[in-house]
C-alpha cells in the first residue's frame, strides 16, 4: 500500500485543485467518505449519539462536511469547535470524532498541543466512556487514542513512524478520487497480502533441494548460540538444508548440517548469513565476500567488520540487516532520519537494507522504501536479531528470484509472531526461540 508524507498530501491536493477539482470538493468527498464509514461501521446509525471536535483547518472543515450530512440521521449530534463557547460535552456519546488537527500538525516542529486543544485532546481521551473514536485522516497531534482513523488517498508517513501510531486504531483509507498519477511515493506500507505468492501450496513430488541450501556464518566461541538461532530459524522458514559453521557444533539442532569456522566451505549454498555471533572479523567477511557470489545477508558482527570501508553490494542479493547502532557505525555518523538515510544509503551502496527498530524499514537500491508495521516490545530481546537473520536466509534461498518480496515478508512475519507470542507469553517473557513457535500462525494469516 502506497504511503504520502504529510508535503506530498498537500501537493497532490494542490494539484487536483489546479486540475480543475476545488477545494471545497475534495472536503466533501471526504467528509462523505468519514460518514460512509460511520455508516458501515456503526449502524443502524439513528441510534448513534455522536460528538464532532472541529479545528479551524481543513480537518475540522472535513468534519463540519460531516456533521452536515449527519444531520437528523443520529440520535444526537454535537459539534465542538476549537474557537467556539466552552460548552458541556455529550458524556453519552457513541461516537466521537476526532476533526481537531490533520497533518499540518507535527509534533515533532510544533511540539504538544496547548491550551485549549489540548483541553478537547484531553476530553476526547477521558470524557467519553462509551464512545468509539473516529480520528480523521491522523489522530489530532498524535495524542487521541483513536479506535478507528480514517485517512484519505493513502496512509501518511508521519501517522505510521510516530511512537505513537499505536494510537491510531484501525486504519481505513478513503478513496476522495485524487488522480493516481498524483499519488506518487517511494514509499510504502507492506501487508500480509503482499507475500500470499510466496506460500502456495508445494507441488507434491517437491523434494529438499528445490527449496534452497542456506549457510549460515557465524557462532565464535561463547556465541554459538546465535548461529544456531539463525540456522534453525532458516530451517523453520522453510529452507530445504542448513549448514552452520560456528566453533561448537555439539550445540546445534540435530536438523543442521555444521562446519568449523575454520574451514568454511560455501560448497553448494545457495544464500549465505554471515554475523551472528562471528565476533569482528574484517578479513574473513572480506575473503568470503570476493569467494561467494550467492545472495548473502550480512548481519551482527559481519556488518560491524564492513564498517569504516567502501564496501558495495550486489544489489537485493546483497542484504544489509543492522540496529541503529550498527547503521551508525556503517554510515560514521547517528541515524537521524531513518527514511532518508536508509533511502540514500541504499541507493550509494547499492545494497537491501533492513533497517531494525521500531517500525522496521526495508529500502532496496532503486530508492523504494517499505514501512514494516508488525512488531512488539517483545523482541527487544537478545537472540531476536539472529532470528530475523534466518527468516530472511530460508525466505530468499526458497524465492531467489523475487529477494525484495521474500525479506518484506521475513520481517513482517518476525514482527507478527513477536505480537503472536506476546499474547500469550506477556511482552516480558518472550524468548528469541519462541518466535518460531507462532511463525505458522503469522504465516497462516498472509495465505
Amino acid at each position: 500500500m502506497i504511503v504520502l508524507t504529510a508535503q506530498q498530501m498537500r501537493e497532490a491536493d494542490r494539484a487536483m485543485i489546479a486540475r480543475g477539482t476545488s477545494g471545497e470538493e475534495l472536503m466533501r468527498r471526504a467528509g462523505q467518505g468519514l460518514v460512509d464509514f460511520l455508516v458501515r461501521q456503526f449502524a443502524p446509525l439513528a441510534e448513534q449519539r455522536v460528538v464532532i471536535i472541529c479545528g479551524n483547518g481543513n480537518n475540522g472543515g472535513d468534519g463540519l462536511v460531516a456533521a452536515e450530512l449527519l444531520k437528523d440521521r443520529v440520535a444526537a449530534l454535537q459539534v465542538i469547535r476549537l474557537t467556539g463557547p466552552h460548552v458541556p460535552v455529550d458524556a453519552d456519546a457513541s461516537i466521537v470524532v476526532d476533526a481537531l488537527f490533520g497533518t499540518g500538525f507535527r509534533p515533532g516542529i510544533h511540539g504538544e498541543a496547548t491550551g485549549r486543544a489540548a483541553e478537547l485532546i484531553g476530553s476526547m481521551n477521558d470524557d467519553f466512556p462509551r464512545a468509539k473514536v473516529v480520528a480523521v485522516d491522523i489522530p489530532s497531534a498524535m495524542q487521541v487514542r483513536a479506535d478507528y482513523t480514517v485517512t484519505f488517498a493513502a496512509p501518511k508517513a508521519e501517522m505510521l513512524m510516530s511512537p505513537n501510531a499505536h494510537l491510531a486504531g484501525k486504519l481505513i483509507v478513503v478513496d476522495i478520487g485524487i488522480a493516481d498519477d498524483l499519488l506518487q511515493s517511494g514509499l510504502a506500507l507492506s501487508e500480509p497480502q503482499d507475500f500470499a505468492a510466496l506460500y502456495k501450496p508445494r507441488k507434491r513430488d517437491s523434494h529438499k533441494g528445490n527449496f534452497g541450501h542456506v549457510l549460515v556464518v557465524g557462532g565464535a566461541p561463547g556465541k554459538v548460540g546465535a548461529a544456531a538461532m539463525s540456522g534453525l530459524a532458516a530451517l523453520r522458514a522453510g529452507a530445504g538444508l542448513v549448514t552452520v559453521a560456528c566453533a561448537d557444533s555439539s550445540r546445534l539442532a540435530p536438523e543442521l548440517m555444521t562446519q568449523s569456522l575454520e574451514s568454511i566451505d560455501p560448497g553448494r549454498a545457495t544464500v549465505v548469513a554471515i554475523g551472528p555471533g562471528l565476533g569482528v572479523q574484517p578479513e574473513l567477511v572480506k575473503r568470503l565476500w570476493n569467494e561467494i557470489k550467492v545472495p548473502m545477508v550480512i548481519d551482527a558482527d559481519g556488518l560491524n567488520s564492513i564498517a569504516g570501508s567502501d564496501f558495495k553490494g550486489r544489489g537485493e542479493q546483497t542484504i544489509l540487516t543492522p540496529h541503529p547502532g550498527e547503521m551508525a557505525r556503517l554510515l560514521g555518523q547517528a541515524v537521524e532520519n531513518r527514511i532518508n538515510d536508509a533511502s540514500s544509503f541504499t541507493k550509494a551502496r547499492h545494497v537491501c537494507l533492513v533497517l531494525k527498530g521500531y517500525k522496521t524499514l526495508i529500502a532496496l537500491p532503486d530508492g523504494r522504501v517499505w514501512i514494516n508495521p508488525t512488531g512488539s516490545p517483545a523482541l527487544a530481546k537478545g537472540g531476536t536479531g539472529d532470528i530475523l537473520t534466518g527468516l530472511i536466509a530460508g525466505l530468499v534461498a526458497q524465492h531467489p528470484d523475487d529477494i525484495a518480496t521474500s525479506v518484506r515478508a521475513a520481517v513482517w512475519l518476525h514482527g507478527r509472531a513477536g505480537e503472536l507470542a506476546a499474547r500469550t507469553l506477556t511482552e516480558f517473557s518472550v524468548l528469541a526461540t519462541d518466535l518460531l513457535d507462532y511463525l505458522p500462525h503469522a504465516i497462516r494469516e498472509c495465505r
